[in-house]
């Protein structure tokens, strides 16, 4: 019987991390890396990569799952306090947008090898706040659409995946993106995009926005 000490555990925590880590940079530079090249770009060999992860599914289903978490942080943090439903979804969005750009590519291995339906499982909870969000929005003028709330949260979701891919094929910059899909999402929800666009400038010069 094997017995893992403390330091073993401790070494095999971090070398799980790493993995994660590296394999999150190699598929967002290759989004059909190997196995075999994450474990040369961790510096480990293939056995170890295989040890944490049994295929390279299991692997990427681990990062998505762990960037529908950090999406799920930050929307909490970025609403915390607001009260106003457009500021709310501002902040969001932009927040949002700084952990989704990084998991862009991401998304598309998603959509490959976990499904449509499982990032849609997954992101189920960060949906719901979003639904009750623009219910309170509608009810209070804030936001309109011949949507119910539900069916515009799927809009909004699609709509970042798609500013996302479009950022991806060069045809919105990197830098612009973000602020151009929290004013997309808001002029959706029926705000006008001057106002949306003022508001989207004013919530980014904030502290915390």
């Amino acid at each position: 019987m094997t017995v893992m000490t403390t330091g073993s555990t401790s070494r095999a925590d971090a070398n799980r991390r790493r993995i994660l880590d590296v394999a999150l940079a190699e598929l967002l530079r290759d989004p059909d890396a190997s196995m075999d090249q994450i474990a040369r770009a961790a510096g480990v060999v293939r056995r170890t990569v295989y040890g944490h992860f049994p295929s390279r599914e299991a692997l990427i289903s681990t990062l998505v799952d762990e960037a529908v978490q950090s999406l799920a942080d930050v929307d909490a943090g970025a609403r915390e306090g607001v009260a106003d439903p457009a500021e709310a979804v501002a902040r969001s969005v932009l927040a949002i947008w700084e952990i989704a750009d990084r998991y862009r590519l991401l998304v598309a291995l998603a959509q490959r090898t976990v499904t449509v339906q499982g990032i849609r499982e997954r992101l189920a909870p960060l949906r719901e706040n979003k639904v009750r969000l623009l219910q309170r929005g509608l009810d209070e003028g804030v936001f309109s659409s011949p949507l119910p709330a539900q069916a515009l949260a799927y809009v909004h979701e699609q709509m970042l995946f798609a500013v996302m891919e479009a950022v991806n094929d060069g045809l919105v910059a990197a830098q612009e993106a973000g602020r151009s899909a929290t004013v997309t999402v808001l002029t959706a929800a029926g705000v006008p995009a001057s106002s949306a666009t003022g508001l989207v400038a004013r919530v980014s010069e904030k502290p915390g926005g």
